[in-house]
């Protein structure tokens, strides 16, 4: 007797997904638990697991669909899969469904060490777990990894692969005026409204101001290697800033606080959102009660969450919420920025990429690794006076750090 394969009850909020790709044909064997198709809300990517073995018998939604909780995606035979199994239904898609190649021993071995999506690509360039080393929890191989070891990946929207136009050839004179139209993803059009959103409802307005980043990096370059022996973690700049961020927070908390309607909402926690790139957008996932974590928890959970966004492996519950968020575009080599707020936070920290610049130190010029601070905070409720001081403290804790053990 069929099983049907449905839509997984969707998170609060979330009124229906979008399908986004399948990853097995009508004929395929699949293991239990084994990733069937990937469906795409507004914020994060869920897989649909396989209930038990068998051979997929029927797909009744195809690529691009909207689907809703509940809703049957496809019909599965349960049983041991013969090697090879004759398609019983054709899907009703446009285009034909085409099968990933399988091989029991190598997928097995996927299977333990690499998501879902990792196994996809395993499978498809014909590589072994074996030679790829995970950068996830426990040594897990993320599709990040796998795409770094085959030296890029491709570039992907929504399961579609876009194919940049053939270059005219050298001396043919021809040039090209070719044109694609890609849907958004749900995640790039939710990214898209709230964006708007904050422009159309906040007063936003950013300060700026840089910091000496000398005594940090000291501080990095000492501890570096005690500290990734005894936490099996890097020490990265985030922590510092995270934890300067709370104490400056403490300082003035209305940066730590939103707007409900004719309401200010105070929050004693500091959840702070770490924002994180991904093929498919920039998710923010939330560091929960941040203050009551060590530097090597901060780490590690950012080095978590990184690992598994880029996957698809973030859930809902990780994303929602958040007192204050800090963005880092020095990573790509962004100089000076305004960032947008994330509401209804009133405050949003930019981080900037570390430049050696001259600078005067008692009289004296000198070169110091300077790094750009851009702070948007919502001028409904933070006064410039406001927003310019928790920048200065933040300077000051982060260029002498030992103010962080001390919280002076």
């Amino acid at each position: 007797m069929s099983i049907e394969v449905k839509v997984p009850q969707l998170p609060e909020s979330v009124t229906d997904a979008t399908l986004v790709t399948w990853h097995k044909a009508v004929g395929d064997a699949v293991r239990r638990d084994e990733n069937l198709v990937d469906l795409e809300t507004d914020k994060v990517v869920l897989e649909v697991p396989a209930p038990t073995d068998g051979v997929l018998k029927a797909i009744s939604i195809t690529d691009g669909a909207t689907v809703t909780s509940g809703q049957v995606l496809a019909l599965l035979e349960p049983g041991e899969a013969p090697a090879e199994v004759p398609a019983l239904v054709s899907p009703p898609a446009a285009e034909p469904q085409v099968p990933l190649q399988s091989d029991g021993a190598s997928a097995g071995e996927s299977a333990e060490k690499a998501g879902p999506a990792a196994r996809r690509l395993l499978e498809e360039h014909g590589l072994a777990a074996s030679d790829i080393r995970g950068s996830g929890r426990e040594g897990r191989i993320t599709k990040a990894d796998v795409l770094d070891h085959i030296g890029g990946g491709s570039q992907v929207a929504a399961g579609l692969e876009y194919e940049a136009p053939a270059e005219a050839e050298s001396g043919s004179g021809a040039v090209s005026r070719a044109e694609q139209r890609v849907p958004m993803t749900r995640l790039r059009a939710r990214i898209a409204e709230r964006l708007v959103e904050a422009q159309h409802t906040a007063a936003m307005l950013t300060t700026f101001n840089e910091v000496d980043m000398t005594a940090v990096m000291e501080l990095r370059a000492r501890y570096r290697e005690t500290f990734q022996k005894k936490h099996d973690v890097k020490l990265g700049f985030m922590s510092f800033f995270i934890k300067a961020s709370i104490e400056a927070l403490r300082r003035f908390p209305l940066l730590n606080a939103s707007v409900d309607d004719t309401d200010i909402i105070y929050h004693e926690y500091f959840d702070i959102g770490v924002a994180v790139s991904t093929d498919r957008g920039l998710i923010v996932p939330i560091l929960r009660n941040a203050e009551a974590q060590s530097y090597a928890e901060i780490e590690k959970t950012i080095a978590d969450y990184g690992a598994r966004a880029r996957s698809g492996g973030i859930g809902m519950e990780e994303l929602t919420g958040g007192t204050f968020t800090i963005t880092n575009g020095g990573i790509f080599g962004s100089l000076m920025s305004t960032p947008i707020l994330n509401p209804p936070q009133s405050g949003i920290l930019g981080m900037h990429a570390i430049q050696e610049r001259a600078v005067v130190i008692g009289g004296d010029v000198k070169v110091r690794p300077m790094m750009y601070l851009a702070l948007t905070y919502d001028h409904r409720i933070v006064d410039g006076r406001e927003a310019v001081q928790f920048l200065v403290a933040l300077k000051e804790l982060l260029e002498d750090p030992a103010r962080l053990l001390l919280q002076v």
